[in-house]
């Protein structure tokens, strides 16, 4: 009896294990993904997802000019065929783009064809609404399987985490964000932020537009550097650096 009960605490640990490693943006079990560089260098990417969104993509945009930084936004296909005319804007700019699905559910419960469908539904209205873009691919929620992350391979996408985030999505106040990811800071970080939420159109990101403000005012003046997911990747530290 003993024997079995040992079995099944094992099991249950196993299985918890597996359901953090799905979701947990560093995790790596199943399969490599893209985190971060090594800690300590003096390089940080600002990264949006669930855009585009209508006003504050514009406004985070108005932000990121002023400091002449570039990022990445990981767009939904539904709101890019919804606002084609931000993601241009977004374009021109000089950022980088990339697949955030078309209507952003969790893969891991998702049929193989479903997530094969979100990705080439969501590259499609992408594609109608700039052309040629980024191979970037951004799981909703972070939730991934193996099957996930190899049909985003076969499609030629690359699959990109995060290691630091905001815990913006519910619009705390631009101190608290700026505070969240200020206690993660350590160098070569990926950061999560949101121009946009999943549920609808028009959410209010007015504080992660102040918060970005602050935060690249502040790394600056301490030295840091602010680069897109692409230049990171085309750096080089990223052979050393992308997790296996």
């Amino acid at each position: 009896m003993l024997a079995i009960g040992l079995a099944g605490v094992a099991a249950s640990a196993a299985a918890i294990s597996a359901g953090y490693q799905s979701m947990a943006p560093t995790g790596q079990w199943y399969g490599r993904t893209f985190t971060s560089l090594a800690r300590g260098t003096k390089q940080l990417a600002l990264t949006y997802d669930d855009g585009p969104n209508d006003p504050h993509t514009m406004r985070v945009l108005e932000v990121l000019a002023r400091h002449n930084v570039r990022a990445t936004f990981f767009l939904i296909g539904r709101y890019v065929q919804q606002r084609p005319e931000i993601v241009r804007e977004v374009v021109k700019a000089g950022h980088v783009i990339g697949n955030h699905t078309f209507t952003h559910p969790l893969l891991t419960f998702k049929s193989s064809a479903e997530v094969r469908k979100e990705l080439t539904d969501c590259r499609s209205a992408i594609q109608d609404a700039v052309g040629k873009h980024s191979s970037l691919f951004r799981p909703p929620f972070g939730g991934r399987r193996p099957a996930v992350l190899r049909i985003a391979r076969e499609l030629g996408l690359e699959p990109i985490m995060w290691n630091v985030t905001g815990y913006d999505w519910n619009a705390p106040a631009a101190t608290v964000i700026e505070k969240k990811v200020s206690s993660q800071i350590r160098g070569g970080d990926v950061i999560l932020l949101h121009d946009g939420g999943h549920k609808r159109m028009g959410a209010d990101r007015s504080q992660t537009v102040l918060a970005t403000d602050h935060l690249i005012t502040r790394y600056k003046s301490e030295g840091y550097d602010f680069a897109t997911i692409q230049q990171m990747l085309e750096g080089p530290q990223a052979l050393s650096t992308i997790q296996d």
